[in-house]
Parts: C-alpha cells; structure tokens; sequence
C-alpha cells in the first residue's frame, strides 16, 4: 500500500518465470528483486550505479538494478545471478572458479553479470574492449587481472 491505496501488482519475466511484483513503478528493481522476490545474488554496493554489484540483464543487456525502476522491467526478460545457469555451470562461472577470481565475493555476482553480458556481444573480446565493458564494474579486493583471465577463458582463449 502508498499512501493507503494497494498498488497495483507488476508483472515481470525475471530468470525465465512470469512474477507478479507488488511495487511502486519507480522502486529500483534491485530492491524488488532482493526485498520483494527474495533474489539476494545482485547486491547493493554504492546506490548510484557506479560500482557495479547490482548488474542484472534486462532485455539481455547489463544493467544496475539500483538505477532502474521495476516500470523498466515490464516487457523486458530480467536474469539475475541466480538465472545465468543451473548450478554456476553458465562458461563465465567456471572461469571464474578456474581461475580463481573471488577474494571476498561481494561484487562477484555484478562483474559476472557485466562478463556474460560482454561476451554474448562480443564472443573473443580483445583486453580493450574487456576493460571497457567491465570498467564500471569494482572490485575492492582488486582481481581485475584474474577478472580479465576469466573472461577469456570464458570466451575459449588463453588467459
């Protein structure tokens, strides 16, 4: 309820499932996915759209969920962390794994949002155009040369 008049369920496509969301249209859709749907894989990190830990794919491009309304979302598929593939088999989870990316995980989900993003558009990126497709993207612990690594595992090259 706004204001004590019941707002009108949203109806999404998020990782492949029709949900109905109860939210206002300008919520950030991180917040309907985490607080709402129960979706915790995209975090929040700065609530401006500069860290990057809230990436999710709306309509297949990487997105931060802090900065758009869940009224974005109506028509567009949404795929979070939890929908990229059963069990983390998706090729940029295993590379990560593989090359040992994670130190403290807090923005793991968002920089593989960005990489799946990346190389669904770009299948052999150059490192040019994976630091410019995952520059918006932090890592605290900085592993941004495993990050790379991963990538072009991910894409069948040679780390």
């Amino acid at each position: 309820m706004i204001g004590g008049a019941a707002v009108p369920p949203i109806e999404l496509l998020i990782n492949g499932v029709r949900r109905r969301v109860a939210a206002p249209p300008d919520m950030p859709l991180l917040w309907a996915l985490r607080d709402v749907l129960g979706l915790t894989g995209a975090k929040y990190g700065c609530g401006a759209g500069h860290c990057g830990a809230c990436t999710v794919h709306l309509g297949g491009a990487a997105v931060r969920s802090c900065q758009v309304p869940v009224s974005a979302a109506v028509g567009n598929p949404v795929t979070t962390i939890e929908g990229l593939s059963p069990y983390g088999s998706h090729p940029v989870q295993r590379a990560w794994v593989e090359e040992d990316v994670a130190q403290c995980g807090y923005c793991q989900a968002g920089q593989i949002m960005a990489a799946a993003a990346l190389l669904a558009a770009t299948p052999k990126p150059t490192d040019a155009q994976i630091d410019g497709a995952m520059s918006g993207n932090i890592c605290r612990c900085g592993t941004y040369q495993r990050i790379r690594a991963a990538i072009h595992r991910a894409a069948g090259g040679a780390a």
